[in-house]
Formats: C-alpha cells, structure tokens, sequence
C-alpha cells in the first residue's frame, strides 16, 4: 500500500478520537507553541500535518493567517469544526502531501508541526520543504516524541508503535532529530525535554481498532514482565500497563 494512502486510512478511522485526545497530548504543549512561535505569532503561519487543528485553533487569534495542512480529509474536517466553534475566520484548510506543498517561496513568517515527523518515510524531505516555504528568519517549531539512545530500545520502541499504527515509520532519537533540523538548513535556537506517562488502554483507544488491543496488549505486558522497558519506561502497575513517551520541542529558524 501506498504510504501516504495508509497514513489516510489510519487517521481517518482515527479522527475522532484522536481530535478528542489532542488538546491535551504531550501536557502544555499547546500553550507552549503559542510561547515558542515568538515575534512570528502575529505573521502568517503554516501548520504541517495539522490532524484536528489543535495547534492552528491555538495560534489563529494572534496570527494574520493561519493555512492548516494535511493529508486527511477526516482530519481537516475535524479541524474545520474545532476553528468555526471558536468563531476563527482566519484560519484555511488544504489537503495535500508535506513533501509538496502547494505554496510559494518564503509565504510564511513561521510553521509549527506537532506529532508529525515519525509518520514521514523521509522526514528531512518535509523539514526542507517547510524551510523553502518559510521567509529568511522565520521559525520553525517542532513538537514530537523521541525515543533511546540505544539502538536495540529504539528500535523496539518503534516497533511496538507500528504494531498499534501501521503509518508509523520511525521516532529518531534526540541526536539524530536535531541533525535532521539542523542537515536541513535550520538553526535550532532551544530545545526542551519532557516525559508524558501514559496508560497502555487509553493509548490504545486512540487508534480506534479492537482488533489490535489484544495481541499488542499480550506482547507488551510479556516485555514488561520480563523487565524489557523499551526505553519507554514499559511496566505494570497494579495490574495495569504503564509507559511513559518522551517529548521534545525544538525552536529552529531559517537563516536570514
């Protein structure tokens, strides 16, 4: 199958539930956009790969304009929905792939991406296209989940990820997701950490697909039996499963 038709799939059956559990994904993170996005708030602003638009809602009664940009139409809709119930006139919707979008040279003073990057089979590709579109000194702020330094807790991390969502592709580790930033012609400006604990039922919710619960729920809880945490912190506490995803965003900016 097609990536960019899987990823459709996957999120249009996601919709919503995954538009219910944004607005409080990650902690503060959507307070922190509006802090992080700085003397750009007030410009025009690019959202990439928006999903529910909870992040466009956000930024759009500071901003001139706001395009929200996606590749699920269930996902522009909800955001759609999310922007008219709080009375935004200034916030659009286009459908479309990151890798190509359908703007011009320098048209924004800033982008924001949120949960994005590990759904990209080349996420450098979309990091240089977000740069083309964004004007010399504008920024950039990234928000997404980053996994072990250690390549065998990596890799088992994203594996039980895509075993829960097949549009899954890859979270990079810390090091090579500020080199991703960086290779791509950006200059990162601050970066914060942070671990979100999460409960292994309510995040398997989310995908809306029972058929996957049982056989993901049977593996995870045998690793976390067997003390192997993922470098996701996997472990079971009274009697439920438990782990944690680690956060990062990243502030960059393209170089005047």
């Amino acid at each position: 199958m097609d990536h960019l038709k899987r990823v459709e799939d996957e999120f249009t059956r996601q919709a919503e539930t995954f538009s219910a559990y944004a607005s409080i994904a990650g902690g503060d993170v959507i307070t922190t956009f509006q802090e992080e996005i700085g003397e750009a708030a007030t410009g025009t602003l690019l959202d990439v790969a928006c999903g529910p638009g909870a992040v466009s809602a956000a930024l759009a009664p500071k901003a001139e304009s706001v395009p929200a940009f996606d590749a699920t139409p269930a996902m522009l809709e909800k955001a759609r929905e999310r922007c008219e119930a709080a009375g935004l006139v200034n916030v659009t919707f286009e459908q479309g792939a990151a890798e190509s979008m359908p703007f011009a040279d320098g048209a924004f003073d800033g982008a924001v991406t949120r949960l994005a990057l590990h759904h990209f089979v080349d996420p450098t590709v979309v990091l240089k296209e977000i740069r083309r579109v964004l004007r010399p000194g504008g920024v950039l702020v990234i928000a997404d989940v980053v996994v072990s330094e250690d390549a065998a807790e990596a890799d088992l991390q994203n594996a039980i990820e895509i075993l829960r969502d097949p549009s899954h592709i890859r979270m990079l580790p810390l090091t090579e997701l500020n080199a991703a930033v960086e290779g791509s012609g950006f200059a990162i400006e601050s970066g914060t950490v942070w671990d979100k604990d999460r409960e292994f039922e309510e995040w398997m919710g989310i995908v809306n697909d029972p058929q996957r619960l049982n056989p993901l729920r049977t593996v995870a809880r045998a690793l976390a039996e067997e003390g192997r945490h993922a470098g996701m912190g996997l472990a079971i506490e009274d009697e439920q499963l438990v782990f944690f995803h680690r956060w990062v965003m990243i502030r960059a900016r393209k170089p005047v």
